[in-house]
């Protein structure tokens, strides 16, 4: 959805200081953010850090904002309503329909799907009362994103801590996305592997996998069953299956080993072209002077991938380059055999390993070139994977997912 309008509510709870990480996530993402907090809200969380960050300045009154009725301008505006933290007061005023202050007025007159993120001590979260209220909530249609089990105020243990900023942003996007790749079954890579030299060194390049991990959400709420082989440590989006690699040949393993099932590959891990022929056994000692290195070419998964891939499905692959980028494009697509490339500058400020941002080419094998300014990486995500939708539209496989057409 082009600029979806999502208002973030904000209850009076310490987890509120997780609103500024969501409220800055979904801005990035292109959203326009209408924040909202409780009186409560305004004793953990200073109104001018939402209004910093949103898209417009912080509504807290039903009786001080602009607009004479401001409750129903911000519900019949909202593509989503999300509320993190919810407090166990704004859950049960929520399923009770009352609505005495601007947040709960919004809820009760806004059509819009609506996300709540509960936070509380576990004694409250599970009080019969508080289960019962979720449970209607549920039923009503409302999106409850379940709080996890960590450390809470006071120094306590237990289920109640808010649930982790990209948790909730993914809940919002799975409402906002259309649901062009259900029923696919998407395989993608992320981060740089890492080929040992000795037991403690190892040799490996820039790759954070943001970019992979972003693919790998948004396949993720746009329907699709994803599969993240990753050489990183973080976690992968809202149900998909994460496998964590570390070298070449053991990405190499899993890929091949799963792409045969896999509807759409997008290969966007930065996989090292050489590893060591032989590692040391033990520590190098800087005593003994420098070693010898001798280097072996890795297998190249990608060009695997363009000569064992079945009828029907769709390879992507990445391109990290630092001089002509279009003509890299071009032999890159060429010679391995895909469907499309994402090519860019690592040298372009804002662009390539480690930043959240990037700008890309794209090039499909039909000839058509996409040039991506910069932006988020969630946003290039999403941009990939719309060229993708549209390939499979004209190959006529978006009713065929799972199988050769």
């Amino acid at each position: 959805m082009a600029r979806p309008h999502i208002v973030l509510g904000v209850c009076g709870s310490i987890a509120a200081y997780k609103a500024v990480e969501v409220c800055r996530r979904l801005v990035d993402s292109g959203a326009h953010v209408a924040p909202v907090m409780t009186a409560d809200a305004a004793r953990f969380l200073g109104p001018v850090t939402l209004s910093a960050l949103a898209s417009e300045p912080v509504h807290e009154s039903l009786w001080s904002d602009a607009d004479p009725i401001p409750h129903t301008r911000l519900a019949r505006a909202a593509d989503v309503v999300v509320v993190a933290p919810a407090t166990a007061t704004l859950l049960a005023k929520y399923a009770a329909g009352i609505a005495d202050d601007l947040l709960t007025a919004t809820l009760l007159a806004t059509r819009a799907p609506v996300v709540v993120c509960p936070a509380m001590h576990t004694e409250m979260w599970e009080h019969p009362a508080t289960a019962a209220n979720v449970e209607r909530l549920r039923s009503r249609g409302v999106v409850v994103v379940e709080p996890g089990v960590g450390r809470l105020a006071g120094g306590d243990e237990g289920a109640g801590r808010l649930a982790e900023p990209e948790e909730i942003v993914a809940a919002v996007d799975r409402l906002l996305v259309r649901k062009d790749l259900a029923g696919c079954t998407v395989l993608v890579t992320a981060g740089g592997t890492r080929e040992p030299l000795d037991p403690v060194r190892f040799l490996a390049n820039r790759s954070s996998g943001k970019q992979g991990e972003a693919i790998a959400a948004n396949a993720a709420a746009r329907g699709a069953s994803v599969t993240l082989v990753t050489t990183t440590d973080r976690p992968g989006p809202p149900g998909a299956e994460v496998v964590r690699v570390e070298t070449a040949a053991e990405m190499e393993a899993e890929v091949l080993g799963r792409a045969d099932g896999a509807d759409i590959v997008v290969m966007a891990a930065a996989v090292a072209d050489f590893r060591p022929k032989m590692a040391a056994t033990e520590k190098l000692k800087k005593a003994e002077g420098p070693p010898e290195i001798v280097l072996e070419p890795t297998a190249d998964i990608l060009a695997e991938l363009g000569r064992r891939r079945r009828p029907g499905q769709v390879l992507v692959g990445f391109a990290a380059e630092t001089g002509d980028v279009r003509a890299a494009a071009e032999d890159k697509l060429r010679r391995k055999g895909l469907d499309l490339v994402v090519a860019n500058d690592v040298t372009q400020p804002g662009a390539g390993f480690g930043h959240d941002t990037n700008a890309a080419t794209l090039l499909d094998a039909a000839g058509t070139w996409t040039e991506v300014p910069l932006t988020s990486k969630r946003a290039l995500a999403a941009i990939v994977l719309d060229v993708v939708s549209r390939l499979r539209d004209e190959q006529g496989l978006a009713d065929t997912a799972g199988g050769s057409p």
